[in-house]
């Protein structure tokens, strides 16, 4: 990555690839699935030549980081906790902690379970989720009883893993630069739901005509080439512990984030039809606004960097001023 070193960060005998960069206050990004540390690289530029630190990892699971056998290695106790230990191995005190997709997750949770080492948080296309009624895939199950869900079909362990890494090319195309949902053709979108065998790449459109402007043909490369390598299993595994999250965060129930936050999303990211921003707002004391980006869709930093970087920009200068030490 452009402008940083590699360094392993362990924890508990699992070896995390980071990324580091940059003088200045710490901000760490976490991606989400299918993706890298390599899903930022359009970010860190922005964010060292402002007077930024930062630090990238290939999250557990992923890339050149460790991927652990056991699904409960994934658990978001061990997520959060591989971010606390980065920090340690930095030498720093707090950062700026920015998610995306799942990252996003962990990144609310940060504050959450260690909120003495958050300076603020910022979510991209994952709003907060106040903690559900009962176990957050029993609810889906429920919720999506009548046709197909993809978290749903991801819980069982060799399934989804078989069926996205059959072809890493074909998962990563159809995953990063396939049409948005407002693309759709009425026939894709009753078959990305319908009950049936398919398997959730099946489901999903090539592109319509070719790469999308934001995707070079050696990026996507790129990408195809790590889940060769590693396969999806680790990333899947995060999905595996929802019901176990929601049990091992019973004590947050309630709680509010009181650090600064910020949503970012583009208009036209899925996500929102079933997880909407408006819920977890009770919940975040400081919450310094949403940020819609209109056109963009769930790979919201990599489509549409210029604006992604100035609304991250514009936040980190009024939560930092560049005083973390």
């Amino acid at each position: 990555m452009a402008e940083t070193t590699t360094r392993t960060v362990e924890r508990d005998g699992v070896r995390l690839a980071v990324d580091v960069g940059g003088e200045g206050p710490l901000v760490l990004l976490a991606h989400g699935f299918p993706e890298l540390a390599y899903s930022w690289r359009r970010q860190v530029p922005a964010l060292i030549d402002a007077g930024y630190s930062v630090a990238v990892p290939d999250q557990r699971g992923y890339g050149r980081s460790d991927r652990p056998g056991a699904v409960e290695a994934y658990d978001i106790e061990q997520l959060t906790a591989d971010l606390v230990a980065i920090l340690d191995d930095l030498d720093r005190e707090r950062a700026v902690v920015v998610g995306h997709d799942w990252g996003s997750i962990v990144a609310w949770q940060m504050p959450l379970l260690h909120p003495d080492r958050v300076v603020a948080t910022v979510g991209m296309s994952v709003p907060f989720l106040p903690r559900g009624p009962m176990p957050t895939v029993e609810l889906m199950r429920q919720m999506f009883a009548d046709g197909f869900f993809y978290i749903v079909y991801f819980q069982d362990e060799g399934v989804a893993d078989a069926e996205l890494a059959a072809d890493p090319a074909r998962t990563m195309r159809r995953f990063l630069a396939g049409p948005k949902p407002n693309e759709f053709t009425d026939a894709e979108r009753v078959t990305l739901v319908a009950k049936g065998d398919a398997g959730f790449t099946d489901r999903l459109p090539e592109p319509r005509a070719g790469l999308p402007d934001w995707l070079s043909q050696a990026e996507l490369d790129h990408y195809v080439a790590e889940f060769t390598r590693t396969g999806f299993t680790g990333g899947l595994n995060w999905y595996r512990n929802l019901d176990r999250n929601w049990h091992l965060t019973e004590a947050q129930a309630g709680a509010h984030i009181t650090c600064p936050t910020m949503f970012l999303t583009g208009s036209l990211d899925p996500v929102a039809s079933f997880a909407s921003v408006e819920p977890g707002l009770a919940f975040l004391d400081d919450h310094r606004g949403n940020v819609v980006i209109e056109g963009a869709g769930h790979w919201v930093q990599q489509e549409r960097p210029e604006e992604v970087n100035a609304a991250l920009l514009e936040f980190l200068y009024d939560v930092t001023e560049r005083k973390i030490p």
